[in-house]
C-alpha cells in the first residue's frame, strides 16, 4: 500500500506540473512565442528570458523543446537558443525550492481552496486556462503533501535494513558518487521527469536515510537525464535543432564534470550556506533545502561560466553535428519547418504551420517562374526537362498540402482558444488554395506541352499579350508572398484586388479579340483554343491567389 501511495503521489506530481505548464503556455502562448522569437544576439538577455519563461511554465523541458522548435523553424539562431537553454536550467531550480517548501510547510490549506476555485473557473469559458492552472497547482501541492505523509508513514529513519543498506555505501569514494550519478541519469531518462526523481531524492534525504552526498549525486544525474527529452524530440528535426538539443546536453555534462572535480569542498560549501553540517546528525529537515540550494548553485555557477563561451559551444556542436547530414535529408521530400514530434503547445504548432504555409507560397511562386521559363523555351530537350521539373513540383505540392493539413488536424485535437481555431481554419483554406495554384501551373505547362507537340506557335501579338498576363499573375504572386510572410496590419488587401481586376479586364479583352481573330482567319482555331486555355487558366490562377490573401486576412 505504501508503494502504491508513493507511485500515485509521483504520478500526481508529474500530472500537476504538466497541467500547470500547459495552462501557462496556453494563457501566454502568443506573448511567450513573441518573447522568444524576438531574442537578439545579447546572450545575457537570452539567458534571462529562458530563466523567466521556465519559472513561468515550471518546466525546463517545455522551454527547451520550445527553443528547439524555434531553431527548427528558423526563428532563433543556434547562439540565441544556447543562451535561452542556459536560462532554462536556472529557471527549473524554482521547482526544487517549491518541493523543499512542501516538506517544511503544511500546504493542505492551499490545496482544497485551489480545487474549488479552479473547477469554477474551468466552467467559465473566459477563465478556463486560469482554472487549469489552479487545478495543476492544487495537484502539485497535494502530491507534495501526500509524498511528505507517505515518507513519514514509511518511518525509514527507524528501518534498520534501509539504514544499513545506504550506510554500506562509502560516501567518501568517487566510485560511489559516480554510481549514484549514473542511477539518477538513468531513472530520469526513463521517467522523463527530473521533478519526479527530485521528489524521490528529497523524500529519501528528508527521512535521514540517504546521505547528502549521495542525494546530490542523484541531483547531478537528474541534470544530465533531463536533457534526454529535448534530444529525443530533436531526432526527427533538422540539423540546427539537433545542435540546440546537443548544446543542452554539453552544458549539463560540463557542469557535472567541474562539480565532480571539486565535489566535496563544493558540497560542504553549499551545506554551510544552507545551515547544515554533514558531520552532525538530526538535521534531516534541512536536507530538502540543501538539495534545492545545490541545484541552484550548480546551475547559476555553470551558467556564469559558460555564458561567455556561447560562440565556442556553437562551434563545438557544429563540429559534432556537421552540416553535410542536412544535405542528405534534403534528397527526399520533407517539410521545412514542421516537425510533428516537436509539437509542444498549439501556439507553437500554429507558428510552425504558418512558417510552413509561407514557404509553400514561395514554392508555388517558384513553380510559376518555371512555367514562364517553359513558355519561352524552344529547344525540345530543355523543354522536356523543364516540364518534368514542373510535373515533379506539382506532385510535391500535393504532398505539402496533405502533410500540413495532417499536422493541423493533430493540433485541432488539443484544447484550443477561439483565436487559435480561427488561425487553423484560415491555414486550411490557404493550403487548399496554394495547392490549386500548383495545379494551375501544371495545367499551364500541359497546355504548353500540347502546343509544343502539335508544332504550332503563337503569333507575336499572342505571345506579347500572354507575357503581359503572366507578368500580372507574377505580380499577384509576389504580393501574396509578401502578405504571407508579414503581418496583416502592414498590408492592404485592396492592392491584391486591384491586380485581380487588371487580370480580369485583360482576360476579357483577349478572349473577345481572339474570337474576332479566329473569325478573320488570322490564325487557325487550334491555336486560338490553346491561347484561350492559357488565358483562362492564368485568370483562374489569379483568383486562387486572391483567395489565399483573403484567407490570410480572415475574409470569407
Amino acid at each position: 500500500m505504501v508503494a502504491l501511495q508513493l507511485l500515485g503521489s509521483l504520478g500526481l506530481l508529474i500530472y500537476g506540473m504538466r497541467m500547470m505548464s500547459d495552462a501557462l503556455q496556453k494563457m501566454a502562448g502568443p506573448q511567450l512565442r513573441h518573447i522568444l522569437a524576438k531574442m537578439t544576439s545579447n546572450r545575457v538577455t537570452g539567458m534571462l528570458t529562458g530563466t523567466l519563461v521556465t519559472c513561468a511554465v515550471q518546466s525546463s523541458s517545455a522551454t527547451t523543446v520550445m527553443t528547439v522548435s524555434f531553431v527548427s523553424a528558423g526563428l532563433l539562431t543556434l547562439a540565441q537558443a544556447i543562451s535561452v537553454i542556459m536560462g532554462a536550467n536556472i529557471g527549473t531550480t524554482l521547482t526544487a525550492w517549491i518541493m523543499s517548501l512542501g516538506y517544511n510547510v503544511d500546504l493542505t490549506s492551499i490545496v482544497y481552496p485551489s480545487f474549488m476555485l479552479g473547477i469554477v473557473l474551468i466552467y467559465m469559458k473566459r477563465f478556463r486556462y486560469v482554472g487549469d492552472l489552479l487545478f495543476g497547482t492544487a495537484f502539485l501541492f497535494l502530491s507534495l503533501v501526500m509524498l511528505s505523509s507517505t515518507g513519514k508513514s514509511m518511518d525509514l529513519e527507524h528501518n534498520e535494513e534501509v539504514i544499513s543498506f545506504f550506510a554500506s555505501f562509502d560516501t567518501s569514494s568517487y566510485l560511489t558518487i559516480l554510481a549514484f550519478l549514473a542511477i539518477g541519469t538513468l531513472i530520469t531518462c526513463i521517467v522523463q521527469s527530473s521533478a519526479a526523481v527530485m521528489a524521490i531524492t528529497i523524500l529519501l534525504c528528508s527521512t535521514g536515510v540517504l546521505p547528502i552526498y549521495l542525494g546530490i549525486a542523484l541531483v547531478m544525474g537528474e541534470n544530465i537525464g533531463t536533457t534526454a527529452t529535448a534530444n529525443l524530440v530533436a531526432l526527427g528535426a533538422n540539423t540546427q535543432a539537433r545542435r540546440a538539443a546537443l548544446a543542452h546536453l554539453l552544458f549539463n555534462v560540463f557542469g557535472v564534470v567541474w562539480v565532480l572535480i571539486a565535489f566535496y569542498p563544493f558540497v560542504n560549501l553549499v551545506c554551510h550556506l544552507a545551515g547544515y553540517d554533514p558531520e552532525v546528525g538530526g538535521q534531516s529537515s534541512r536536507l530538502p533545502v540543501v538539495l534545492a540550494m545545490f541545484h541552484t548553485c550548480f546551475n547559476v555557477i555553470n551558467t556564469a561560466i559558460l555564458i561567455w563561451f556561447v560562440p565556442q559551444m556553437e562551434r563545438a556542436v557544429c563540429y559534432l553535428l556537421p552540416e553535410k547530414e542536412e544535405a542528405k535529408e534534403k534528397e527526399e521530400f520533407r517539410l521545412q519547418y514542421i516537425q510533428s514530434n516537436l509539437v509542444q503547445t498549439p501556439e507553437i504548432a500554429v507558428l510552425q504551420a504558418q512558417k510552413e504555409t509561407a514557404a509553400f507560397a514561395n514554392r508555388v511562386g517558384d513553380m510559376f517562374g518555371m512555367v514562364r521559363t517553359l513558355f519561352a523555351e524552344s529547344d525540345s530537350k530543355d523543354f522536356a526537362e523543364r516540364f518534368g521539373r514542373i510535373e515533379h513540383e506539382e506532385d510535391t505540392t500535393d504532398k505539402v498540402e496533405i502533410e500540413i493539413a495532417r499536422y493541423l488536424e493533430q493540433v485541432s485535437d488539443d484544447h484550443l482558444s477561439d483565436d487559435t481555431k480561427q488561425k487553423i481554419r484560415q491555414m486550411m483554406r490557404e493550403i487548399s488554395e496554394l495547392e490549386s495554384i500548383g495545379d494551375s501551373c501544371y495545367k499551364l505547362a500541359r497546355t504548353l506541352e500540347r502546343k509544343h507537340e502539335s508544332g504550332k506557335s503563337f503569333t507575336g501579338y499572342q505571345t506579347e499579350q500572354l507575357q503581359a498576363l503572366m507578368t500580372l499573375c507574377d505580380k499577384a504572386l509576389v504580393q501574396m508572398e509578401t502578405v504571407m510572410h508579414g503581418h496583416r496590419a502592414d498590408h492592404d488587401i485592396r492592392e491584391n484586388y486591384g491586380i485581380e481586376n487588371e487580370i480580369n479586364q485583360l482576360r476579357q479583352r483577349l478572349k473577345t479579340e481572339n474570337a474576332t481573330s479566329v473569325n478573320n482567319h488570322e490564325y487557325d482555331y487550334a491555336v486560338g483554343s490553346l491561347y484561350v486555355d492559357m488565358i483562362n487558366e492564368l485568370e483562374r490562377l489569379g483568383d486562387y491567389v486572391v483567395n489565399v490573401v483573403e484567407a490570410r486576412f480572415g475574409k470569407q
